[in-house]
């Protein structure tokens, strides 16, 4: 789910943004990573990027030869989310469909339940079609579900991650 991370990046700041006095460097390159950060949004390995914590270090910067901006390589620590195999985790129903529901938890917005993984689980077809059991509990739009993840893929072109869930276990549904 969540994961603590140390990760090297490179910063590159323009040379107008440079003082001659080098007190405001650091607060440069810390605005700098953070919107550089929030642009890349995830990746394969470490899942989707939350937060920077903590600035570990700042390298010697580097002048580049055509344009005179400096390239600082830094370190720092961050939170990212990733879904693994087999964790119980909560998302919220946002679409249903005739053959399951899709979900979104935390960062990741396609989340598929397939009527096939949801014992018990009927369509009820409508308006607004919805998901019951003999025992009267619903799968509805914007209602929370408790899941386990049956297997993630990465999308590179989209840059986010799929996946498919279950409800076939102790504890699994609806969330009350």
């Amino acid at each position: 789910m969540f994961l603590k991370v140390q990760m090297p990046w490179n910063v590159i700041i323009p040379a107008d943004s440079l003082d001659a006095k080098g007190l405001m460097l650091k607060k440069a390159i810390v605005i700098r990573l953070m919107d550089e950060f929030a642009c890349k949004k995830a990746t394969k390995d470490l899942g989707y990027f939350m937060a920077v914590t903590t600035l570990e270090s700042i390298g010697e910067g580097r002048v580049r030869q055509n344009t005179g901006d400096v390239l600082f390589p830094v370190v720092f620590s961050g939170i990212t989310f990733k879904m693994y195999r087999g964790e119980i985790l909560q998302g919220v129903v946002h679409k249903i469909l005739k053959h399951g529901v899709f979900l979104r938890c935390g960062p990741v917005q396609n989340i598929y339940l397939s009527h096939i993984k949801m014992p018990d689980y009927h369509y009820v077809p409508g308006e607004n079609g919805i998901f019951m059991n003999d025992k009267h509990s619903k799968i509805d739009k914007d209602v929370i579900v408790r899941f386990i993840v049956i297997g993630t893929k990465w999308m590179e072109a989209e840059r986010e991650f799929q996946a498919l869930v279950s409800l076939e276990g102790d504890y699994l549904g609806p969330v009350s």
